[in-house]
């Protein structure tokens, strides 16, 4: 049991390292998954274009939520952005910093989702097939062939057992323009997404270090106040349940003594320890307030500042005098930032 808290607390300490691996580990997966996926394209005029659509955009959309959904802090940052006002303000920015944060860790796997199908061509060639420019590399003037049997003979070019158009524009032809066509776009979203992450990963404090700084900060903060009164939360619970079965044993002791004349034995020398992490907090109704309290009006970040000591101090002799407005200011300035 000792082994498993020690990783889960190596999970919660690394859990940015731990988040990155999660989602390469995803990005592998997508390409397993689409190497072992079969796919079967219909070769229907009405059909080809929605299926290759949505084999190319489905999953991608469904990875993007399965990374949200994996991230542990999406839920603090939907409490964080759906609670009261309170004493605490909320800040735009940091809730928009914890977003882009989460969205950059879940758009890995669908972006290799993405461009391991346009690379791989087939989902462009049987959503386009019925696009293939006939006039430019087959025969236009194919006789006895309406507009609509043109169309349902381009839609067979991916299934090859079935494609009967040869005469109208050779299939190896097709397949061969639909997929360098699929290629050049899978390579240009290469390019856009490498492009787009350099410049997010490397340009974005280059332009407000200051509001950059600030809202990673309170981010990190967020966070670790969440984490610390989950463990506050639970330390209390298991000093609370602690004393109500210690009570409700030495009751049942009582009633023993009572009826059998024998001496009760005394109470655990670890007692105080547990009334003393309950903080004066011993009934459900007080705890219920407390907990509410804390959803709907959280303290306000702002820290009471210790009295500067006299006398012998570091303010006391052989140190310089210190104008009286310089700890306001510095202080001033502190909240303001803050």
């Amino acid at each position: 049991m000792d082994k498993f808290r020690m990783i889960f607390q190596f999970f919660q300490s690394n859990q940015e390292s731990f988040m990155n691996g999660i989602c390469g580990i995803m990005a592998l997966a997508s390409t397993q998954m689409y190497s072992a996926f079969d796919f079967n394209c219909p070769c229907l005029p009405h059909y080809n274009l929605a299926y290759g659509l949505g084999i190319l955009l489905v999953p991608p959309f469904i990875l993007f939520l399965l990374g949200f959904v994996l991230n542990n802090n999406i839920s603090m940052l939907a409490e964080e952005w759906r609670r009261p006002q309170g004493q605490r303000g909320k800040d735009p920015a940091v809730l928009r910093y914890m977003f882009c944060s989460m969205a950059q860790r879940a758009m890995i796997a669908p972006a290799v989702w993405v461009s391991v199908t346009l690379l791989d061509g087939k989902c462009i060639t049987c959503a386009f097939c019925t696009s293939v420019p006939v006039e430019t590399l087959g025969n236009a003037s194919h006789p006895h062939l309406s507009q609509g049997e043109i169309q349902r003979v381009l839609a067979r070019i991916p299934c090859k057992e079935i494609y009967n158009g040869q005469q109208l524009i050779a299939n190896e032809v097709a397949i061969r323009y639909l997929r360098c066509i699929s290629q050049a776009l899978g390579w240009c979203f290469v390019l856009l997404m490498t492009t787009l992450a350099f410049l997010v990963r490397s340009l974005r404090p280059c332009f407000s270090q200051a509001a950059f700084l600030k809202s990673r900060y309170w981010s990190h903060y967020i966070d670790i106040e969440r984490k610390l009164f989950d463990e506050t939360c639970a330390e209390h619970a298991r000093s609370f349940a602690k004393v109500c079965i210690q009570q409700f044993f030495e009751g049942m002791s009582t009633d023993l003594v009572a009826a059998r004349c024998h001496l009760p034995r005394k109470a655990p020398a670890n007692a105080g320890e547990a009334d003393e992490k309950l903080l004066g907090i011993t009934d459900q109704g007080t705890m219920n307030m407390a907990l509410k309290n804390w959803h709907r009006c959280k303290p306000p970040l702002h820290l009471h500042p210790p009295a500067l000591p006299t006398g012998n101090g570091w303010a006391g002799e052989g140190q310089p005098p210190t104008h009286p407005s310089a700890p306001q200011k510095e202080t001033a300035a502190y909240y303001s930032w803050v």
